[in-house]
């Protein structure tokens, strides 16, 4: 949770043009660009004129792009939409922004030290549980797998967006769920992003023979692969039954 005190925000930029500035208390929602209009107007040519947006979503804050041209990153990564916590790095154009104040930063990084807690087993990191509403039952997970995965990935296969839902050549994937907030949708894509970026870490190595007929990953890779199996494992656990994650 990174909500500023009745909806109010800073904004430090630590490089590029406007390095040195501060934006204190500024209200959201809010606007970040290069145009007039924006209530934090960064001076930097590769800036989008509208670049990227802050709003308040229940106890969280969410950092949207606007479609940019040059792309908005939280913490080194692209990001679309993601949920901003104190001391998070935002990077637009060369810009880089430290998202809170030092005390709002001091006070996030000394709850973290003194909340230390593992969820599911450790596997998850070691941020305190977030209270949130059952979404769905476990049987209801499994049956909607099972129905919508019986068949096998074609990488080969183009994927296309046809009335709200997206195939694999002629095949449904299994659908996104629908209507979510800004919140529930910056939250799932922090999950999609960091599964993303790990499995590309884990199979940057693969190493194919000379025919191409077969791929080798080292030994530490396919432990990182296996990781990943194991944390979508414990993450359905935990979307099917939510009470898990306070075990």
């Amino acid at each position: 949770m990174a909500t500023g005190a009745n909806g109010i925000v800073t904004f430090q930029v630590v490089d590029g043009v406007d390095k040195g500035r501060v934006f204190r208390d500024l209200p959201v929602p809010l606007t970040i660009g290069r145009e007039e209009g924006n209530l934090l107007r960064l001076n930097d040519e590769r800036v989008s004129r509208f670049h990227a947006k802050v709003q308040q979503d229940g106890d969280d804050l969410i950092l949207t792009d606007l479609e940019s041209t040059n792309g908005t990153r939280v913490n080194g990564h692209v990001v679309s939409i993601r949920r901003l916590r104190f001391g998070d790095r935002v990077t637009i154009g060369r810009s880089l922004l430290l998202f809170g104040s030092d005390q709002e930063i001091n006070e996030r990084r000394a709850t973290l030290q003194s909340n230390l807690k593992p969820t599911l087993g450790g596997a998850l990191g070691t941020a305190a549980p977030e209270a949130g509403p059952p979404t769905v039952h476990a049987q209801t997970v499994a049956s909607h797998g099972a129905a919508d995965c019986d068949f096998d990935l074609n990488i080969k296969d183009e994927v296309t967006v046809n009335e709200g839902g997206l195939f694999l050549g002629r095949n449904q994937l299994p659908p996104l769920p629908q209507k979510l907030s800004p919140s529930q949708a910056a939250r799932l894509a922090e999950i999609l992003d960091f599964l993303h970026h790990h499995l590309t870490q884990a199979t940057d190595n693969i190493r194919a023979n000379d025919d191409g007929t077969q791929v080798t990953l080292t030994y530490a890779d396919w432990q990182g692969v296996l990781a990943i199996q194991k944390l979508l494992a414990q993450y359905l656990r935990a979307v099917a039954e939510p009470e898990a994650l306070s075990e």
